[in-house]
């Protein structure tokens, strides 16, 4: 009976698999399939190359979370940077369609009408199954704009690999930090794949939650799911809502505080809870939704025009950005660096905290994937000692019930 390769057998044993489709991607002895709460995990259906493993130990996120790169600044939260900037696309169009001023969207537009790469590999809503997240190959600007907004569902972006490149073509790829450092690691391995994909773009993720997530909340709009014509999470605004639209021609929706903050922040699997890395610092550029603030100093989820954080993590990225700007695509304002803080708090958060949930864990016998390079010590410095012992104290407590 055929096995997963032993680097794959540790991650589904430590449950640290993020679902990211490389292994399914690389070898074709490794299928794809989904477990009860619908994630996406990988199975055995043959025998898979000795090769893979090599792959797997360095390039799996859930085995290797990939180091970051050098820059000329390096925050101790925020990672490596040449720019930190507030971007937003210059397109009302994709401004308003994207997930946080559509500042993604237009740089993939751009890459494309510039001639840099033929085609954008990413994902977005699945026509066969709304309500499921599939691979997407955009060509022009309508494919782009038909899939943007942010998909809080599980998704696979590299399952498919090996057939991509064997496509003739140079590729733009945007998915999530994990899915961004599974293939720059691969590309530290397989150097000329580096030529085939010149751009990795990724997104500051508070991780994946369950496809059981996206029930809930047709639960709660009271939408049958073999009625849903077309779901988005987000979009159409921002931070946009969650909306189903049905066969027959009717909408239901609920808030991004009331979707995310109620339900889909509660399904996020393991991975993403341990992830140092849920800023994209191994990518070319990674941007954020750049929140506005209310009275309280808290960040407001009320629709406004909407506007991404942006950082150029390496030369490429910086100077990909640099000509969007100067071609009109993208415009742009400095940010201090300092104020991400007060945009995204969870991030921060759990960059202070995260070296202390994987050193619990991994002292309880667990397996838990390899992540040097992170500044993950630099950053806990960040958090007192009350906040170490509280988040110690839960994990380990959650651990012995078995709630993780």
């Amino acid at each position: 009976m055929s096995e997963l390769p032993p680097t794959l057998r540790k991650v589904m044993a430590g449950d640290t698999c993020s679902g990211c489709g490389l292994c399914a991607g690389l070898d074709q002895a490794i299928g794809l399939t989904r477990d009860k709460l619908g994630y996406i995990r990988p199975e055995a259906r043959g025998d898979a190359s000795p090769r893979t493993e090599a792959l797997m130990q360095q390039a799996c996120p859930g085995a290797r979370v990939a180091p970051w790169q050098d820059a000329p600044h390096r925050h101790d939260i925020w990672g490596p940077y040449y720019r930190c900037l507030s971007a937003w696309s210059t397109d009302g169009e994709l401004r308003h369609g994207g997930s946080s001023g559509g500042t993604l969207s237009a740089l993939a537009l751009f890459a494309l009408e510039s001639g840099r790469v033929d085609r954008i590999l990413h994902v977005g809503m699945d026509p066969q199954a709304p309500l499921l997240t599939s691979i997407r190959r955009s060509l022009n600007r309508a494919d782009i704009l038909s899939a943007a907004g942010s998909r809080y569902g599980p998704a696979s972006p590299l399952a498919e690999l090996r057939s991509e490149l064997d496509r003739p073509g140079r590729i733009l790829f945007i998915g999530k930090p994990c899915d961004a450092g599974a293939l720059r690691q691969l590309t530290r391995a397989e150097p000329e794949i580096a030529t085939r994909i010149p751009l990795i773009l990724s997104f500051f993720c508070a991780g994946t939650p369950s496809q059981a997530g996206t029930g809930r909340i047709l639960d709660r709009l009271g939408v049958a799911p073999d009625k849903v014509a077309s779901f988005r999470y987000r979009g159409d605004g921002w931070p946009g809502e969650a909306r189903a639209e049905t066969k027959d021609g009717q909408s239901a929706s609920m808030s991004y505080a009331a979707s995310w903050g109620e339900i889909l922040s509660k399904e996020v699997q393991l991975r993403c809870k341990i992830c140092p890395d849920g800023i994209g610092g191994s990518a070319d550029l990674a941007a954020g939704d750049a929140w506005y603030e209310d009275e309280g100093g808290y960040p407001s989820f009320a629709e406004a025009e909407g506007r991404s954080l942006l950082l150029t993590r390496t030369a490429v990225g910086d100077a990909f950005v640099e000509e969007a700007e100067a071609a009109g695509a993208i415009a742009s304002e400095p940010l201090d660096i300092g104020e991400i803080i007060r945009m995204q708090g969870s991030q921060a958060r759990r960059r202070r905290l995260v070296g202390g949930r994987l050193l619990t864990l991994k002292a309880a016998g667990r397996f838990v994937p390899r992540a040097d390079g992170l500044d993950m010590g630099k950053a806990a410095r960040h958090a007192g000692p009350v906040a170490h012992a509280r988040n110690i104290a839960g994990l380990a407590r959650r651990l012995l019930l078995g709630r993780l």
